[in-house]
């Protein structure tokens, strides 16, 4: 078993971690202020915006998947205008499995902070607004400081959440070493050549990992 691990290829892990923090990155600067919009701002398309949002939670990642790999395909209107005029390709690419990985992740980031949001008392927010302060200040000194729970929630399982991808991994990013093969990809290349040794470590690095994250959550929480 010792040998095993130390004859481990570890960039699986590398490009998963890597891929989960720009993902979280991206999705935390873009749900905070939607989710501020959302909780406490009116419009007609509000739920039909939230069915949307919160659609890959019962989409199958392979649905989702394939339709964003016809999207990114050079054959798609966006795919053909991407590649033509920037020299930009998302299919098999790790810049295509950020962009897939924030819209299969997005529901685990948003609802969290939009839950955590519609909490907050009306009266807090009129207070602020009342005292000559503008929603930019009263988003990050009042709202904020209030959800700061509901902001590392949403972080951890998002990117507990990206560190386990797999269906929509596999369709849009594909195995390439290096570059979009992830941990779950190189389980299931371990499992396809009978090599149940490396798929066991592969998954047993990954079940550690995964409890010590959600562990350091659990603990701060309490404190």
């Amino acid at each position: 078993m010792l040998q095993l691990f130390q004859n481990i290829d570890w960039t699986p892990f590398l490009v998963s971690i890597k891929l989960s923090i720009i993902t979280c990155v991206i999705l935390f600067c873009f749900c905070v202020p939607l989710a501020w919009i959302f909780a406490f701002k009116h419009f007609r398309t509000k739920k039909i915006l939230e069915t949307i949002i919160t659609l890959p939670l019962v989409l199958p990642p392979s649905v989702v998947g394939f339709y964003l790999l016809i999207l990114f395909s050079k054959y798609s209107f966006l795919g053909e205008f991407l590649e033509k005029h920037f020299d930009i390709a998302l299919a098999f690419t790790f810049e295509g499995l950020v962009i897939a990985s924030c819209i299969y992740s997005l529901p685990f980031m948003f609802n969290p902070l939009y839950t955590s949001m519609t909490l907050i008392s009306k009266n807090v927010i009129e207070a602020s607004f009342s005292l000559g302060k503008n929603s930019l200040i009263t988003l990050f000194k009042v709202v904020l400081p209030h959800i700061k729970l509901a902001m590392l929630s949403a972080l951890v399982i998002s990117f507990a959440h990206t560190m386990g991808e797999f269906g929509i991994v596999l369709m849009i990013g594909g195995s390439l070493s290096g570059e979009t093969k992830v941990a779950s990809i190189a389980i299931y290349e371990s499992m396809e050549n009978l090599d149940f040794a490396t798929a066991h470590i592969y998954s047993l690095i990954l079940l550690i990992f995964s409890f010590i994250v959600l562990l350091s959550v659990n603990l701060l929480k309490n404190k």
